[in-house]
C-alpha cells in the first residue's frame, strides 16, 4: 500500500481547468508540508486538444525548432533529420558516431541562442571509446544550403571521462535565459555513488559556456579535483553501490568538474527547461518509485543515492529525504513512477489558460502531464493517457505542442486547441 505525505488544505486547490488530478492525500497537515505525491494521479477523461500525426521516426529522442518553423529530430541509432511542419523529412549528414544500445544513442539537439548568426546546433550522444562509453556534448554549424542538410565542423566540446558501462546518461540542454550559458544534465550511469563524487561528472547538473568551459560564477569556479578517481561498474542497488570493487582510473589533468557543477545529487535527469522569471527546473526519473521535479539552485544536492523517495527496485530500502537538511527536496515527486522525459514551459496563445505551464512526457505512465506552478510552489495539474510512451515534449513556435513517441516507429504529434482551424 502506498503511504502519502500529508498536505495542507490550501494545496488541494487546483487551477480553473485542471482536470482530475489530485494528490491522494488527506487535508490535514502542518504549513511546511513535504512535497505532494502525484503518483496515483487519474487520466483526465476527456482530452482538450485535437492530435495529429505528422511524421514517425526510428526511436526518436528529441527535437528543436529552427527560426522558419522547421524542426531538426533526433533518432537513437543515429539519425537526425530536418523535418517540415507538414511532416516532410530529410537526412542531415555529418553526424558524429554514436553507441547506439540500450539507452544510449543520438541524444538531445538545441539551436545556439546566437543561431540566427552562427547556425551552431548542439548534439548530445553516447561516445563510444576506450573503457566504453561515455556522454558527449558536439557543436557543428548546420549547412541548408548545400544539396543536403550538413553539420559542418562538428567538435566535440565536452565529454564524461573516464568512459565506462552503463546507461542514464542524461543529455538534456538548457541556455541560461540572457543566452550566455549552456546546462548539460549528466545521468550516473546506474553506477549510484559518483552522483555525491564532486570529482566525476556522473549525477550533476553543469553549467558551462558556450564553448563547453567551465562557466564563470559557478559554485566551485576555478576549483579542479583528482585525476584518479575510483570507477565502479553498475551494481546491484545502493547498498551494493557501497560496497562495490572500485578500480582506479585516470582524468586528464586539470580534471574541471569542480569548476563545470551547477548541482549534485541527480540520478537520471532527462528534462531541463527556464520558466518565464528565469528559474531553472529539471524533472529526474527515481528507481522504484521517487520521480522528481526540482528546482534547480547553484550548488544545491539533491540526495541521490543517499536518499529518494523511491526504494531499490529489489525492494531493499533507501532513506527518505524527508527533514534531512543536507539535501534539497523537490518540488513534487511521483510514486508509482511515471518515468519522466523531456520539460516543457509554455507562453504560447494556442492554450492560453496553460501559459507559464510546464508539460512533461511519461514513459512508464504514457501520458502527458501539465504541472501548474505558483511561485515556486509546484502541482500536477492535468494529466491525459496518450496510449503511447511520451519521450519528448516542446512548445512549438505556431503555439501548438509537439510530442515524440518512444519506440521503433515513434510518431511525431502535434497537439492544438480544438477551436484551431
Amino acid at each position: 500500500m502506498l503511504r502519502f505525505p500529508l498536505l495542507s488544505l490550501g494545496t488541494l486547490l487546483l487551477l480553473p481547468g485542471c482536470g482530475t488530478s489530485q494528490p491522494a492525500q488527506n487535508a490535514t497537515a502542518p504549513e511546511a508540508a513535504a512535497p505532494v505525491n502525484y503518483g496515483a494521479a487519474t487520466p483526465a477523461k476527456s482530452k482538450p486538444f485535437k492530435t495529429e500525426t505528422v511524421a514517425t521516426f526510428d526511436n526518436p529522442w528529441a527535437l528543436a525548432f529552427l527560426p522558419d518553423q522547421r524542426m531538426l529530430v533526433t533518432e537513437k541509432p543515429g539519425g537526425l533529420w530536418l523535418v517540415t511542419a507538414s511532416g516532410n523529412k530529410t537526412p542531415v549528414t555529418g553526424v558524429p558516431k554514436v553507441h547506439f544500445e540500450g539507452q544510449g544513442g543520438l541524444l538531445f539537439v538545441a539551436t545556439s541562442p546566437d543561431y540566427a548568426q552562427t547556425q551552431h546546433v548542439y548534439l548530445t550522444y553516447s561516445e563510444p571509446g576506450e573503457g566504453g562509453d561515455g556522454l558527449a556534448l558536439a557543436r557543428g554549424t548546420l549547412d541548408l544550403n548545400a544539396s543536403q542538410p550538413t553539420l559542418r565542423d562538428v567538435q566535440v566540446l565536452w565529454r564524461q571521462l573516464p568512459r565506462g558501462a552503463g546507461g542514464q546518461f542524461g543529455g538534456y540542454i538548457a541556455f541560461s535565459p540572457d543566452g550566455r550559458y549552456l546546462f548539460l544534465t549528466s545521468g550516473e550511469r546506474q553506477r549510484f555513488t559518483p552522483a555525491q563524487d564532486p570529482d566525476q561528472a556522473l549525477g550533476k547538473i553543469l553549467r558551462l559556456t558556450l564553448d563547453g568551459k567551465p562557466a564563470p560564477g559557478n559554485p566551485q569556479a576555478g576549483k579542479t579535483g583528482a585525476t584518479v578517481i575510483g570507477l565502479i561498474d553498475p551494481p546491484e542497488n545502493t547498498g551494493a553501490a557501497a560496497k562495490a570493487a572500485v578500480r582506479k582510473a585516470e582524468m586528464p589533468a586539470p580534471n574541471l568538474t569542480p569548476a563545470e557543477t551547477w548541482s549534485t545529487g541527480h540520478r537520471n535527469p532527462y528534462g531541463l527547461a527556464f520558466d518565464a522569471q528565469g528559474r531553472l527546473w529539471e524533472t529526474e526519473m527515481g528507481p522504484q518509485g521517487g520521480d522528481e521535479l526540482n528546482l534547480i539552485e547553484a550548488g544545491g544536492n539533491y540526495g541521490w543515492p543517499v536518499v529518494s523517495y523511491g526504494k531499490n527496485y529489489d525492494d531493499t530500502p533507501i532513506a527518505s529525504p524527508a527533514g534531512n537538511a543536507k539535501f534539497r527536496e523537490p518540488a513534487l515527486y511521483w510514486t508509482p513512477v511515471i518515468a519522466p522525459a523531456g520539460l516543457a514551459f509554455y507562453n504560447g496563445n494556442m492554450f492560453p489558460d496553460w501559459r507559464d505551464s510546464a508539460f512533461v512526457g511519461g514513459l512508464a505512465a504514457t501520458a502527458l502531464v501539465r504541472i501548474a506552478f505558483d511561485g515556486t510552489t509546484a502541482r500536477e495539474a492535468e494529466r491525459w493517457d496518450m496510449g503511447a510512451r511520451i519521450r519528448a515534449v516542446m512548445a512549438g513556435p505556431d503555439g501548438a505542442l509537439w510530442l515524440l513517441e518512444d519506440g521503433s516507429d515513434g510518431r511525431l504529434l502535434r497537439l492544438t486547441s480544438p477551436r484551431a482551424g
